[in-house]
């Protein structure tokens, strides 16, 4: 009897081990604001379902400087059946990187969890689906012009330029490779379509004074702006990029 329950109980653990990564597209969605698609290249993404992996792994914030982003060991991402960089795996939840190289148009993404695959779905990418980095209050991550953070207890001030960050921004010039670290600004391609608007109100282009990437950062941007002179309290805060525009209603600490 004990041998009929040992065979069962690693049957059983075979069973398991072996069951494919399940998640569908609409389980897709942008890591920074959990916004679903239409999503843009350089974007990170996050796929909820279940047995995508069996570890908890993510990316080293102290593997040493590089320009490549090192990725995690036991999954791996496809994206039109090229790997994508994996920045965190757990069974839940998997992290990723849109290849920056990726055009608009329908692509398809598979996690493959130690030659296990799960199923293949199509996303749909816009040239640039703007989202800035939400915080549960309800306010944006900005920070002062020193690089110090925006809170109500350290809220920016009209006229004082500041940077907010975002993701989804679109290909740059020049544009980095999959996986790889920017080491030196570069500006957005579609630095012209770009709009910023505090309550409503979109700023004048002289006040946004870069939109790119932030060096040595993966997959991020950040936005320069002005804000000006007269300027309410606490406003909201939205970014355009063509017709795509991040989630109306998240605010910016100003006083």
């Amino acid at each position: 009897m004990v041998r009929v329950w040992l065979i069962l109980a690693v049957l059983l653990a075979g069973t398991a081990w072996g069951q494919a990564p399940a998640y569908s597209a609409a389980n897709i969605v942008n890591a920074s604001d959990y916004s679903p698609g239409p999503f843009a290249p350089n974007s990170v993404l996050s796929i909820f379902g279940t047995n995508l992996s069996w570890d908890i792994e993510q990316v080293s914030p102290n593997q040493g400087p590089s320009v490549i982003l090192p990725t995690v060991d036991s999954v791996q991402v496809y994206v039109d059946n090229w790997p994508a960089p994996v920045l965190y795996a757990s069974g839940p939840q998997v992290n990723f990187i849109v290849p920056g190289n990726e055009i608009s148009g329908d692509i398809t993404v598979r996690v493959v969890r130690e030659g296990v695959t799960g199923p293949e779905v199509t996303l749909t990418l816009a040239a640039a689906a703007p989202a800035l980095f939400a915080l549960s209050t309800g306010y944006i991550v900005a920070t002062h012009a020193d690089g110090s953070l925006i809170t109500a207890n350290s809220p920016a001030n009209a006229g004082e330029t500041v940077v907010v960050y975002a993701t989804g921004l679109g290909q740059t010039e020049p544009n980095p490779s999959p996986g790889e670290i920017p080491q030196t600004a570069a500006s957005i391609v579609l630095f012209d379509s770009l709009s910023v608007s505090l309550d409503g109100a979109a700023l004048p282009a002289y006040l946004i004074k870069y939109a790119g990437v932030t060096p040595q950062s993966i997959a991020l941007y950040q936005i320069n702006i002005e804000l000006p002179a007269t300027l309410g309290e606490n406003p909201q805060i939205q970014v355009t990029v063509g017709t795509q525009s991040s989630l109306p209603g998240l605010k910016i600490n100003v006083q």
